[in-house]
């Protein structure tokens, strides 16, 4: 053989082979390659997107954060209001209770002090009546005489 012979043949061979790729390996190739370019690109602005929802999600947390910390305050306010009302309650309530004590205490003063008194003319009408029977020197009766010891004991 000649060796334009085997340049022609060769030739015709690697066009055939080319023709062959071109027909049925090449578009398998190109549409693999346009699948794996679209997965890719979808990917990326599903990424993008998830980005802006990042975002998106991480403003909306600061907002309630700070919805939080106020509300928060708000409560720790309120119940700083009710323990001074909670304080100033009991305070009222302890000194109406001081009150009403030193009102019985006071009752009870009074009444200790009338008990004594009725005991103290009690005591004062009898020394009466055992002077009197002493001085007059004889027994004076403290049932005939109840009218006058009555009305010394009233000007006690």
């Amino acid at each position: 053989m000649n060796i334009n012979a085997t340049l022609i043949l060769q030739s015709i061979a690697m066009m055939i082979f080319v023709w062959f790729c071109m027909k049925f390996i090449w578009p398998p190739l190109l549409k693999a390659m346009d699948e794996r370019r679209e997965r890719i690109a979808e990917g990326l602005a599903a990424s993008d997107l998830a980005d802006k929802e990042l975002a998106a999600a991480k403003v909306r947390v600061d907002e309630q954060i700070n919805e939080a910390r106020d509300k928060a305050g708000e409560i720790v306010d309120q119940a700083n209001q009710r323990h001074t009302q909670i304080v100033d309650q009991a305070k009222e309530d302890a000194i109406a209770e001081r009150g009403r004590q030193v009102t019985a205490a006071e009752a009870d003063i009074v009444q200790a002090t009338n008990q004594a008194r009725e005991e103290l003319r009690t005591s004062v009408a009898s020394l009466a009546v055992l002077g009197a029977s002493q001085i007059l020197g004889k027994e004076v009766d403290a049932d005939t005489h109840r009218e006058l010891l009555d009305k010394l004991i009233t000007e006690i």
